[in-house]
């Protein structure tokens, strides 16, 4: 007796594109709809403190952006693995792997800057914008869009930290990049630095004031708390 035996056909979804709109408006997003600091209102006192100067700001922000990207793409691509009761020690392991990874490389190559960043460099272990991401999004969905989230988080706290710290720079020392800006004949002509850029509430008054420009430039903000 024959047996007539039916092979079933298996469709498989089309895979999504790596750069599909979703995940594009998942880098983005957080550049300006979400930003870390400006929105979530974190990574607040990082930006109080290294944003004297642009150089510490960018590698602040490169170091960040790093540290982010990864332990968001690695605890995606393992959290499946995880146990529910130890994921955030899991999730610190693999914070402060990578935040002594960027430490040693920047005591290695940038000394300088190293010390110029302090504490801060080791603080990132702890910050809130990074811890957020992991929970809110790297544990829940897939490692490509959890990579490009952890890229948008950085980047956006970056941005901030940028605009800060070309402010601070440029009119509380008159320099940009350690490169004189204001001439010598400003100063004879009575320009004076102002010294308040150099202190922490300078950043404060900064970030509001890019807050305020940013919720002008995008009404759909005004009431975010």
């Amino acid at each position: 007796m024959s047996t007539e035996v039916q092979s079933a056909t298996v469709i498989k979804a089309p895979s999504e594109p790596l750069f599909s709109k979703k995940n594009i408006k998942v880098l983005k997003d957080p550049l300006s709809d979400n930003n870390p600091v400006t929105v979530q209102v974190l990574g607040i006192c990082s930006a109080l403190a290294v944003t004297t100067q642009v150089m510490p700001s960018l590698i602040m922000a490169i170091s960040v952006i790093f540290v982010s990207a990864f332990s968001n793409l690695i605890i995606s691509a393992i959290r499946n693995g995880i146990p529910n009761r130890i994921r955030i020690i899991v999730q610190l392991v693999v914070i402060a792997t990578l935040v002594t990874l960027v430490d040693q490389v920047l005591k290695a190559y940038m000394y300088d800057v190293s010390k110029k960043l302090s504490v801060f460099v080791g603080l990132i272990i702890t910050n809130c914008i990074i811890m957020g991401r992991l929970e809110a999004f790297a544990m829940q969905k897939k490692p490509w869009p959890s990579f490009l989230d952890g890229i948008g988080s950085g980047a956006g706290y970056g941005l901030v930290l940028l605009f800060i710290g070309v402010f601070r720079e440029l009119f509380g020392s008159g320099s940009l990049m350690g490169y004189k800006i204001v001439p010598d004949w400003a100063y004879e002509m009575g320009y004076v630095n102002n010294g308040l850029m150099m202190l922490p509430p300078a950043a404060l008054f900064l970030i509001g004031i890019y807050i305020w420009i940013q919720r002008s430039l995008n009404k759909s903000l005004v009431n975010v708390s």
